[in-house]
């Protein structure tokens, strides 16, 4: 099954999130007490090709299995890719790389943002040479077999989390997190709110080391949080 891509999220949402990273937009899946595969983080295995990279995009996704790479060639040039992050459940199979350097490389140049896949990738210095975003659970040399359509654009379950066509996909060098486009907004809001306290707290242990460097006073670097729990 092939179907259209969804809309693209809004340059506004995408600014926001990449000023964030993957571990402050999990906390604000958290602190929105929102119940979501997961947490809307994607396996631990799942990590990028090189550390440094970074995606933030909008999700496409395809559904395969067994090393069958078909319906990612047909993903890769079926759409206008620009702002999308192509997400691929390969049923974490793990006995042939997915793609390659070739297929990254044509992503690349057709606009996507990066790939995502529950299986593996080859070609790792290629990968790295072009600079182009992916992330996968490890590198195997054999190749891909090509063989069924698959599906495009459809709900599917990537490392153990559910990812519909319209998402928002953000990558690190953590790993991979989505979030429903239902729950944007409330978990943006909530991630900047801890990006803000992570911001002040740096800011407390700073003046704690230069503190400790020029034998003044110490501040208190404890979290009030912590005192309090303390205290029961």
């Amino acid at each position: 099954m092939i179907n259209k891509c969804a809309p693209l999220l809004p340059k506004e949402v995408i600014e926001r999130a990449k000023k964030l990273n993957v571990a402050l937009i999990l906390d604000g899946v958290k602190a929105a007490k929102l119940d979501i595969p997961n947490g809307g983080c994607m396996d631990a295995q799942v990590m990028p090709v090189e550390r440094g990279m970074t995606v933030v995009g909008t999700a496409l996704t395809v559904e395969t299995s067994d090393g069958d790479n078909f319906p990612i060639h047909v993903a890769s040039y079926s759409f206008q890719a620009d702002g999308y992050v192509m997400v691929i459940d390969g049923k974490g199979y793990m006995g042939r790389a997915y793609f390659g350097d070739l297929i990254m490389g044509a992503c690349q140049a057709v606009g996507f943002e990066g790939m995502v896949i529950d299986g593996c990738t080859r070609d790792v210095d290629g990968n790295v040479e072009l600079g182009f975003p992916v992330y996968s659970k490890g590198i195997m040399p054999r190749g891909p077999i090509k063989k069924n359509e698959g599906n495009i654009n459809t709900v599917i379950t990537c490392a153990g989390v559910r990812v519909a066509p319209g998402d928002l996909v953000v990558g690190d060098s953590n790993g991979v997190c989505v979030i429903p486009a239902e729950y944007i907004e409330t978990v943006l809001a909530e991630a900047e709110k801890k990006q803000s306290y992570e911001a002040n707290r740096d800011k407390t242990i700073a003046a704690y080391r230069e503190a400790r460097k020029k034998g003044t006073k110490l501040p208190q670097l404890a979290p009030q949080w912590v005192l309090d729990m303390m205290k029961n």
